[in-house]
């Protein structure tokens, strides 16, 4: 995924700010003089991968043009616990109404990116390369997934509109389709959309056949053993990519990935991770 640029990072924070500050700071207005200036360190409370730090600098810098933002990471780097980040310098009423915007960013995207890493991590030295999927937060997609991209992970589709997944519930409204509702899918999508990829979901090795059988270019293995995987895996050499998903926690990932597959998408990379302790403190 290309890096944010700075028209989607001014909308996203302009978005964030208009809701938390409002039409001002009321604490901040009322007790700090405006021409008081500051100076501030953001700084890790346990290891992490950075993300999200330009949208942090360009809070601080939405609130005043003054502030001067010196970065000491960058969006992929490791850091350990106490490293700093961020320093930022300037009127100290821009950074006390910016800080809990600027920190939810960088809180939440590096959370994403530092889960993503320790799946990345978990498969090392296999051909498995780890995907997120669509489960993320309305508004953030973009945001998420370039944080998926910082932990080294790589994007599944952006959305509804660049790639064919033909799932389940597709299936099931095509039950009655002749010869088989997977090969009736697929036809119908090659018609429609013959410059996207399609993708087919199968929960049995019988549709993993239908799947191939149809010209699938990739197949999702829904939920199968590392068995099942195994065989999937097989009968797919040469034919058809593979991407396991599922259940997939840092504790099976590994396993899953010797199986061979291509890929394995993780949704708890976007839905479940938890936003990382950083800090933001005034210092002399």
């Amino acid at each position: 995924m290309r890096p944010l640029d700075s028209g989607e990072i001014r909308r996203a924070v302009k978005l964030a700010l208009d809701e938390d500050v409002g039409p001002g700071d009321a604490t901040t207005l009322a007790t700090v003089p405006e021409s008081a200036v500051a100076r501030a360190v953001m700084r890790a409370r346990e290891p992490l991968v950075a993300a999200g730090l330009p949208l942090a600098g360009a809070a601080f810098r939405e609130m005043s043009p003054a502030v001067q933002i010196q970065r000491l990471v960058e969006d992929g780097g490791r850091v350990q616990s106490n490293g700093v980040l961020m320093e930022i310098t300037g009127p100290a009423r821009a950074l006390l109404s910016a800080e809990r915007v600027a920190l939810n960013f960088v809180q939440r995207l590096s959370g994403i990116a530092t889960l993503t890493a320790q799946f990345v991590d978990a498969v090392k030295g296999t051909r498995t390369q780890i995907l997120d999927t669509r489960k993320t937060t309305p508004g953030w997609r973009r945001l998420e997934k370039y944080a998926v991209t910082c932990g080294g992970g790589h994007n599944h589709r952006f959305g509804l509109f660049d790639r064919v997944l033909i799932k389940d519930n597709h299936l099931a409204a095509l039950r009655d389709a002749k010869p088989n509702a997977v090969a009736a899918a697929v036809r119908q999508a090659r018609i429609h959309y013959p410059s996207l990829q399609i993708e087919v979901e199968a929960d049995t090795l019988d549709q993993v056949e239908q799947a191939l059988a149809a010209g699938a270019d990739q197949i999702l293995l829904d939920n199968m053993d590392p068995v099942q995987l195994r065989l999937a895996v097989q009968k797919c050499k040469d034919r058809a990519q593979t991407e396991a998903s599922g259940g997939v926690g840092l504790a099976t990932v590994r396993a899953i990935a010797e199986t061979g597959v291509d890929f394995i998408s993780v949704g708890a990379l976007t839905h479940s991770a938890r936003a990382v302790d950083i800090g933001l403190d005034f210092v002399e």
